[in-house]
């Protein structure tokens, strides 16, 4: 039998905490998200995971969050949306219990209908909502919303969007384009349509995370929307990061205020 020194045991166990305990978590907290898909009306078949409290009652009025991921977690597996901010609802179940929704948007798809110049020194994001239609795969993640109405008492006055990257745009765009379907709005790394923020600035409080080295989405859009939702009176909150790169989403997961933030929210 092989024996270990001490210090061996002690390389080990460090070694299982840094590396494979968190990999353990994260794969149990996607066991948790049930696999669905949705058939839209427009025809496309969307892959969505959903989370149920622990001790789910079909009786109680629960909140609905919607996540919208990044462009790197496009696909058709339903697994890789998961890859940020799963564990972040997992985790809090006990104490903010809510219908957890990460739909996944196509390969070749985008959930906003941005248009993107990356022949710039820095990537380009153009948008016009009124010179665009609202894109297959977010048209799909409204009608999601409905029918997932129809299949659990959902609290209509507590449905909440957020997202990431491609799915921070998405974000600020379903508010843009459904202002009355939404209590609050979380978009992080961002951007949007500055010209229309009159939409929803007075009916849906948002809190903009982004950060301020974002070499991928460059950190002047949020600070667009920010300063025009401001402007129009709205209801915003905005966490810049200092030296922050475009994964400034683990930053905002990290904040302790996030999620009760969100969870107080309601139309």
């Amino acid at each position: 039998m092989e024996k270990r020194t001490p210090s061996v045991r002690l390389l080990l166990f460090w070694l299982f905490l840094t590396v494979l305990s968190p990999a353990l978590t994260f794969a149990q907290g996607k066991e948790k998200y049930e696999k669905k898909t949705f058939a839209a009306s427009n025809g496309l078949q969307l892959p969505y995971r959903i989370l149920l409290p622990d001790n789910y009652n079909p009786k109680t009025k629960y909140p609905l969050v919607v996540f919208l991921h990044g462009a790197g977690e496009r696909g058709d597996n339903n697994e890789a949306q998961l890859t940020h901010g799963a564990n972040l609802f997992v985790s809090k179940q006990s104490e903010f219990p809510a219908i957890v929704v990460f739909p996944q948007c196509r390969k070749d798809s985008y959930w906003s209908s941005v248009k993107i110049d990356r022949n710039q020194p820095k990537n380009r994001f153009v948008y016009d909502y009124n010179a665009s239609t609202q894109t297959p795969d977010l048209t799909a993640v409204i009608e999601l919303v409905g029918d997932l109405q129809k299949q659990f008492k959902i609290d209509k006055k507590r449905l909440y969007i957020m997202g990431l990257s491609m799915g921070g745009m998405g974000t600020f765009e379903a508010i843009t384009r459904h202002p009355k379907l939404f209590a609050a709005a979380v978009p992080i790394c961002g951007g949007g349509d500055t010209s229309l923020v009159s939409n929803f600035a007075k009916k849906v409080p948002v809190w903009v995370f982004h950060g301020a080295d974002d070499s991928v989405v460059h950190v002047d859009y949020s600070r667009s929307m920010v300063k025009a939702i401001e402007a129009a009176r709205g209801n915003v909150k905005y966490t810049e990061y200092p030296g922050v790169n475009h994964n400034s989403w683990d930053n905002a997961f990290a904040d302790p205020d996030l999620l009760p933030w969100l969870f107080k929210q309601k139309k």
